[in-house]
């Protein structure tokens, strides 16, 4: 058992000379080669029977699994709520691409751009966050509410009493 001959099939190496006739293996040969047996290799596997079929997953009853939905619908609607008023806070700042100046941003411009720019992705992020929301709740089974009309930087302008145009800022 010391001495048995090693051969070298690749990356493998293997003591069976039939196996590394078969797959063209070279014999080692010098140095000193420590072989590991191996677990002895099991008789071919039991058929499946009534008594070793595998468990399934524990079941929940109707009711409980009811009471969890709802649950999780109730916590899915209250994050949809917070989620819109992010989103009419964000779009309130965003004020169609064009939000007030704030301080030094009246003397430098690109501060002013850097800072819209911030808010019509913040004004993403919140519609991305809403219409996430009302896609799982729809999954969930149940007609999530209604999209607002006008959503987002891209979506149109309100109608604004007194102003004559999209292009005109609205009468404070």
């Amino acid at each position: 058992m010391a001495q048995e001959r090693i051969y070298r099939c690749g990356n493998e190496y293997t003591n069976n000379a039939t196996v590394a006739k078969a797959q063209g293996c070279k014999l080692m040969e010098g140095g000193n080669i420590t072989v590991i047996q191996g677990p002895a290799p099991q008789a071919a596997p039991r058929s499946a029977s009534s008594s070793t079929a595998p468990r399934s997953a524990p079941r929940n009853d109707s009711a409980e699994q009811r009471a969890r939905d709802s649950d999780a619908r109730q916590i899915l609607e209250m994050e949809l709520r917070k989620a819109e008023e992010r989103l009419a806070q964000a779009q309130k700042a965003y004020a169609n691409g064009q939000p007030e100046k704030e301080g030094i941003e009246s003397r430098n411009y690109q501060r002013y751009l850097d800072r819209v720019a911030e808010l019509k992705a913040s004004v993403g992020r919140a519609e991305a966050d809403v219409s996430g929301l009302r896609r799982e709740l729809a999954r969930m089974g149940g007609a999530p509410m209604a999209p607002p009309a006008a959503s987002g930087p891209a979506g149109p302008a309100p109608a604004v009493p007194g102003a004559s145009g999209p292009s005109e800022p609205a009468a404070k």
